[in-house]
């Protein structure tokens, strides 16, 4: 597999590790404020992402079909997004500040069910990922090895504080910082294995491009919409969360622009 390939795969990894390690400096949960913040920042990059790297991909891959480009885009999106509904019925999961698990009844512990929360939402990442170095692998000229690394490095910057999101808490309900370390590496361990098994499946995955990219697509804005904007909109001071919002939107629009 070719460095470059194996860099795109890792940066958004890399981003997760980085953030889960801070559980090693910091002494305390985060600020709720703070929470807001970065959860807003994520969700910024992820709609910003589906967008530019994703969906306009997706359309302009189904040129030939004229006026009617966008039904690749509209299929791959509501597939992607009844994908993610069908997981977050099937796998128990609990949100961020949430006392009540979703999903089916499991004898699991709120720790475990935290980082499952944010693994759910990671495979549509790794997936996103995926879909684009498989397309720049295929020769696609509408998908350039710019374009992939600015949607990895996008993702590694809003993983960065989905990391920490995940380990503080977990130190704080009583793991050791360690584990607690484990614990928000392996939420976004997903994200490098849906993307290797995307590209080693890149010569079925090629004909149907268009609707995997707005699978992802649809997969992120659903996770985005279902719990990361009512995260950063819960309680008092609301506003924190739309303005890092916007920040997030305008540097991964930036960066798709620049590099891809």
């Amino acid at each position: 597999m070719p460095v470059e390939i194996i860099e795109g795969l890792s940066i958004p990894f890399l981003g997760t590790s980085l953030g889960a390690a801070c559980v090693f400096f910091m002494r305390s949960a985060l600020n709720r404020s703070v929470q807001k913040g970065l959860t807003g920042f994520a969700a910024g990059i992820m709609v910003a992402a589906s967008i530019w790297s994703l969906l306009i991909p997706a359309m302009e891959e189904s040129a030939a079909l004229g006026r009617y480009a966008c039904l690749p885009a509209v299929i791959g999106f509501w597939i992607g997004t009844l994908f993610l509904l069908a997981l977050d019925h099937i796998i128990p999961h609990l949100h961020m500040n949430a006392k009540k698990a979703e999903g089916p009844k499991s004898r699991l512990s709120r720790n475990t069910m935290l980082v499952l929360a944010v693994t759910l939402h990671n495979i549509p990442e790794g997936m996103a990922v995926g879909v684009v170095l498989a397309g720049y692998l295929s020769g696609d000229a509408n998908l350039s090895l710019g374009a992939a690394l600015a949607l990895s490095i996008g993702i590694a910057i809003q993983n960065f504080p989905e990391g920490a999101i995940v380990s503080m808490p977990l130190a704080a309900n009583g793991m050791s910082r360690f584990k607690a370390f484990i614990g928000g590496v392996l939420s976004g361990i997903v994200e490098p294995i849906g993307g290797c098994l995307t590209i080693l499946a890149a010569s079925y995955v090629v004909p149907i491009l268009p609707y995997l990219l707005a699978f992802a697509a649809g997969a992120m804005i659903y996770v985005v919409v279902e719990e990361l904007i009512p995260e950063m909109s819960e309680g008092e001071h609301s506003d924190i969360g739309v303005i890092t919002f916007a920040v997030g939107f305008t540097l991964m629009m930036a960066l798709d622009t620049i590099l891809g």
